[in-house]
């Protein structure tokens, strides 16, 4: 996506003719041609951006389409070669000095916090598979190692191995700024803001950025049966990889990889606000009613069964039944989000598993042991 700052509307588009037009990211103009390709403009969802630099009215064409259900054409189709997921290419002491393409808040204006869709072009030197994680090093000297660089801050990748321009050379990180309130005041401390969020956050297309990996084998989108089950439970920003996983089964046009199976998003957020990326999974919703479900939990604007407030793991013993038995023939489970959300979570399942008959030790063991339990949490 191109920088869309102080927009309050961005058009996805619908290509009239053919895909490949859909390899651009964003282009200023109402309608837009590519050679002798045009994409009209097809729906808008509002990203409530704060920033007034830039003042023009831009088309993204990317994205879901609006006309029908075809998939749109990726490049290179090389990036499906490799038997082995990308794994540290570029390590802490000789990152990838990577350029910023553009920054845009994701949230509107009663969500707590500031949180940020940031595309990051890599030039193709840092490919990656879905459900990895790229370190970034702000800039600067680390405090309790003068003369040394801050440590690595990973972020989940919230795009496919396409990136958001369809042509793999691009990254995108879904990221909360990170600000700390004084206890006694209750006043904002701008002293112990997050470096590297706040970095990412303010940063402006241009800016240069170093970042490491790709790390992490945990998250990857298991593909060896296209019609698999995957249940995917999220906490704010922990929605970045399963954005990526859904693009790519919904989305893109992967003559390896036909999803067919059943993708099942849970995203826990406080409330209407704070969701991210809920124009394309409602999309997917509308498009793909038999392949995929999109639950939301919340906390500020729902109440659970015992009245009280709806974090993800209500909404998870809501399902429970239905969750079990598509564990039970053979589901995958993410988690990924604040570690915080585990606890709560594992007690859910816990007393469902006993409600069955079931002890969860052994249940969890023998998840871990199928390769269906997948967890990353920060």
């Amino acid at each position: 996506m191109a920088h869309l700052a102080s927009i309050s509307q961005v058009s996805f588009a619908v290509p009239v003719g053919s895909d490949s037009c859909l390899r651009r990211s964003a282009v200023k103009a109402q309608n837009l041609s590519f050679g002798d390709k045009l994409c009209a403009p097809a729906f808008a969802f509002d990203l409530k951006s704060r920033n007034s630099r830039f003042k023009s009215q831009y088309v993204v064409c990317m994205s879901v389409q609006q006309a029908s259900r075809s998939k749109v054409a990726v490049t290179p189709l090389e990036l499906e070669d490799a038997k082995e997921p990308p794994l540290n290419l570029h390590k802490p002491k000789e990152p990838y000095t990577a350029t910023i393409v553009s920054v845009e808040r994701l949230v509107g204006p009663k969500a707590p916090g500031e949180t940020c869709h940031i595309v990051i072009d890599h030039g193709g030197n840092v490919p990656y598979w879905e459900g990895q994680s790229y370190g970034v090093i702000p800039p600067g000297e680390n405090p309790k190692k003068p003369g040394n660089p801050h440590n690595v801050r990973l972020y989940s990748i919230a795009s496919t191995r396409y990136g958001d321009s369809l042509e793999g050379k691009t990254a995108s990180l879904c990221v909360r700024r990170a600000v700390y309130y004084d206890a006694e005041t209750g006043k904002e401390d701008p002293s112990k803001a997050g470096i590297c969020s706040n970095y990412l956050c303010n940063s402006k297309p241009g800016d240069k950025v170093l970042i490491t990996g790709p790390s992490g084998k945990i998250m990857l989108l298991p593909e060896e049966d296209p019609n698999a089950t995957h249940i995917m439970i999220a906490t704010g920003t922990g929605v970045a990889p399963y954005r990526g996983y859904l693009r790519r089964m919904f989305m893109e046009d992967v003559p390896t990889y036909k999803f067919g199976g059943l993708a099942w998003l849970f995203l826990g957020v406080a409330n209407t606000d704070s969701l991210l990326y809920d124009d394309e999974f409602t999309k997917y919703l509308q498009d793909y009613p038999d392949h995929f479900r999109y639950d939301k939990a919340l906390s500020r604007e729902q109440k659970n069964k015992s009245g009280g407030k709806m974090y993800v793991q209500d909404k998870i013993e809501e399902y429970s039944d239905e969750i079990f038995k598509l564990l039970d023939n053979g589901a995958h489970i993410y988690f990924c989000g604040l570690k915080g959300m585990m606890p709560g979570i594992q007690d859910t399942l816990k007393r469902v598993a006993e409600q069955r008959g079931e002890k969860w030790e052994e249940k969890l063991s023998q998840l871990k042991k199928n390769k269906q339990w997948h967890v990353e949490v920060y």
